[in-house]
């Protein structure tokens, strides 16, 4: 766990870097318009257990519990939620398209 001092600040109104993991496949193109524009990738990890991966920018945490409340709904087993402002070197996300 990262001390206080280094953990990124977050304000609930200001925009956020998002990497979403996710149990199983979601198709892309059912599921990105429901889920804020996320990219979508999935993978299949080294026990053969397929895993989603969502990376993009979330306005505030209002969207964030949006997309996580959409992500619950159907019973989805979500994996981890991690975050950092935007303008973040390293940052824990992808940046590219």
């Amino acid at each position: 766990m990262m001390p206080s001092e280094q953990r990124p600040q977050f304000a609930p109104a200001k925009p956020g870097c998002y990497r979403i993991a996710v149990q199983g496949c979601l198709d892309e193109q059912k599921w990105s318009g429901r889920l804020s524009g996320m990219r979508i990738a999935s993978q299949i990890e080294d026990d053969q257990q397929a895993v989603t991966i969502l990376n993009g920018e979330v306005r505030d945490q209002a969207e964030l519990i949006g997309i996580l409340n959409t992500l619950y709904q159907p019973h989805m087993n979500i994996l981890s939620v991690n975050g950092s402002p935007c303008n973040q070197p390293n940052a824990n996300h992808e940046t590219s398209s």
